[in-house]
């Protein structure tokens, strides 16, 4: 492990779902001597893709980590899932990534998932690199996708290479700062044949390499300088300033390549040696000191050699070790074996392991320094966004933050036995996957799940009966529905029964009336006689209460209703508390049936967030489960609609949305009210 950490990138790999991410990753694998076979993913080959659901579905699901080295130099890399619904994924390890690459398809330039991870990136200030694959298929433009990053992002795109003819006629690139061409001959594209360029294209090349140096040479005074006053400028000034303006995200390098042909990697390793920052050089980490007045902000320098401080991104459980928590560090060193303590929980833990990742398959190290990313197995206790370190500097760090659930399903144990495995299951899913949760409705008595959308529901409930073996049903959750009453009405009714030779007598007069939305049930009595004991007063409203809870006609609870008591018939002889009770409930169903019953159902807040030329399909979508538009805001990164629609037609919206928007909109939703449902009772 190199101590020196200007020889160490931590980088992910990003991009839209399909545009090469996986493949990319393995090419770089392989030619930095990690893996032997280059593993292709439509084989369910790839080494990154390593979970079976991954191999079986061709997509990458959860992020995946591994450590290679290339001249010298050692690169963490993270492959990260390109599908909408496993965005968590990219948002913890951006978190902790000093670069990223950007993978653009060349044929389809800006897609719809690399706008989202691509603002995710710009939140967490990461630097980054343009990798253009796919230059060997029909239709790719690279200066067009070029030009579409630059529109749609606002950034300054730096061509570091131009091709040697696109699509089919695709043979290799122009390195614009050494001036040379270079093609990937050889079985596998391992040899990179460097030749002087040709004549034909030689004005080309000048040209963009004087775009490129102006571009440069904006960024930086000093060569601004020499610029203008017509002076040279070498490669290495070139390199030098291209990396300060690539760190300070002044300017975006591109390269490009066709991974799946193995053309273009190589240079593209070289790149991220060259151009993307080491640990030291991006800003210091910062933290809240929690034993300092104020719990004031402290900034976390990148040094092993001061106190121990990390925090850890991800949790994946393993059959054999259990939890292994993934986790970068930020100051001082750990070794295995030693103490350390949780700062979020305020416990100590012993860190058994501590392991380097290549996918699923690990190696062990003895210790981990500040910069470096590895895996440590023992710790219990830990969750995401935990910062882990040492007593004498508990510092804690900002933690991910991860977007809300917006899509349910209810789950439900095959058999009984099931049951206490398949909540041991859902708890180890939700320690690793922070989207991800579940909870017992305590009206229906369902279990219900929720996720980022179908897709990932689908991939979870896969894995609890594969990898768990854990059998269960998925079904629609049940919507909680309320009863009421719109009319008021008045009645009266006697209860009589003989039981063991005593005759028990009761009766009553009520009144009941609906109340306003959303005020709640309400009970009074106006009857107050002094020969009637405190117990029958409390029989009445226990019995009343009672029926408010277990509804009208349908067993759903009762909303908005003033039950009033404005009679009671007392005979000491016959009284009993069970008859006041008994005729209480005798009562309310028969005084509710005359007051117009109806069905309520839940109806949510939605706020829709999207593009702004969608704005109208994702409205449309709204308006077809009988929503209702409430108004709309403008903001810069797109606008927001505000909705309300009933819950039961919001189950599968999220995919038609989705389908609807290219995949750009997402949505939140909240419980607003109860109103009365659609169609009456004749429509449940």
């Amino acid at each position: 492990m190199p101590t020196d950490l200007k020889k160490m990138r931590n980088i992910g790999i990003m991009a839209h779902i399909d545009a090469g991410k996986t493949t990319t990753t393995e090419r770089i694998l392989f030619y930095t001597g990690k893996i032997h076979k280059i593993g292709e993913i439509d084989d369910g080959q790839a080494t990154m893709d390593w979970m079976q659901q991954e191999q079986e579905r061709g997509i990458t699901i959860c992020s995946a980590a591994t450590t290679t080295t290339w001249k010298g130099c050692q690169i963490n890399i993270i492959d990260t899932p390109g599908h909408v619904d496993f965005t968590a994924e990219v948002e913890r390890s951006l978190r902790v990534l000093d670069g990223a690459v950007a993978v653009i398809c060349a044929v389809d330039g800006v897609q719809p998932q690399t706008e989202t991870v691509w603002k995710q990136a710009d939140n967490f200030c990461v630097p980054r690199i343009v990798y253009m694959n796919k230059m060997d298929r029909i239709g790719a433009d690279f200066f067009g996708s070029m030009k579409d990053i630059e529109d749609k992002f606002g950034v300054e795109c730096a061509a570091l290479q131009i091709p040697i003819g696109q699509g089919q006629e695709f043979e290799g690139l122009i390195d614009l700062i050494a001036m040379k061409e270079l093609r990937f001959e050889g079985e596998e594209g391992e040899n990179v044949v460097v030749s002087d360029i040709d004549a034909s294209r030689l004005d080309d090349a000048k040209a963009w390499r004087e775009t490129l140096i102006d571009k440069v040479a904006s960024a930086d005074d000093e060569l601004a300088e020499i610029y203008l006053e017509g002076g040279e400028i070498s490669d290495s000034q070139i390199k030098a300033a291209l990396r300060k303006a690539t760190v300070n995200r002044a300017l975006v390098p591109v390269v490009m390549g066709s991974s799946r042909h193995n053309q273009g990697v190589q240079p593209l390793i070289d790149a991220v040696i060259d151009y993307l920052p080491c640990p030291t050089d991006i800003p210091p980490a910062k933290g809240i000191h929690v034993k300092k007045d104020k719990e004031e902000e402290v900034q976390i320098p990148c040094d092993a050699s001061k106190q121990a401080l990390g925090l850890v991104f991800k949790i994946q459980y393993d059959k054999e070790m259990g939890s292994l928590c993934y986790v970068r560090m930020y100051s001082g060193k750990i070794s295995s074996g030693t103490q350390i303590l949780n700062i979020n929980k305020k416990k100590r833990e012993r860190v058994n392991r501590i392991l380097r990742m290549h996918a699923d398959k690990s190696e062990p190290v003895n210790t981990v320094e500040a910069g470096d990313i590895a895996v440590f197995v023992g710790l219990k206790l830990a969750q995401t966004g935990d910062s882990i370190g040492s007593e004498g500097f508990p510092v804690l760090l900002e933690e991910p933050v991860f977007p809300q659930p917006v899509i349910s399903v209810a789950l439900e144990p095959e058999s009984m036995s099931e049951r206490d495995k398949m909540n041991e299951t859902l708890e180890i899913l939700s320690k690793e996957d922070p989207t991800f949760t579940y909870h017992e409705d305590a009206e229906t008595g369902q279990l219900i799940i929720s996720g980022m959308g179908e897709l990932h529901l689908d991939v979870l409930v896969t894995r609890m009966k594969d990898d768990f073996k854990v059998q269960c049903r998925v079904g629609a959750p049940q919507v909680t529905y309320r009863e009421s009453v719109t009319a008021a009405a008045e009645t009266s009714d006697v209860f009589e029964k003989v039981l063991a030779g005593k005759e028990n007598r009761a009766g009553l007069s009520v009144r009941v009336e609906p109340r306003e939305t959303g005020s709640g049930n309400s009970y009074s009595c106006t009857v107050r006689k002094q020969e009637i004991p405190d117990e029958i007063y409390s029989a009445i409203e226990s019995g009343f209460k009672s029926c408010l809870d277990s509804g009208i006609n349908y067993g759903y609870p009762c909303a908005d209703i003033a039950v009033t008591v404005t009679g009671i018939e007392y005979d000491e002889l016959t009284a009993s508390t069970f008859a006041y009770e008994a005729c209480a409930a005798q009562l309310f169903d028969k005084v509710c049936n005359m007051a117009s019953p109806e069905l309520l159902e839940p109806v949510m807040n939605v706020d829709i967030s999207c593009p702004k030329e969608f704005v109208g399909d994702a409205m449309s979508q709204m308006t077809q489960r009988g929503g209702m538009i409430l108004g709309q805001d403008s903001k810069a990164g797109g606008d927001i609609v505000h909705a309300q629609a009933p819950m039961a037609k919001m189950f599968g919206f999220s995919t038609n949305l989705r389908s609807a928007t290219q995949g750009r909109a997402s949505f939140s939703m909240e419980f607003s009210h109860f109103q009365v449902k659609a169609g009456g009772l004749d429509s449940f």
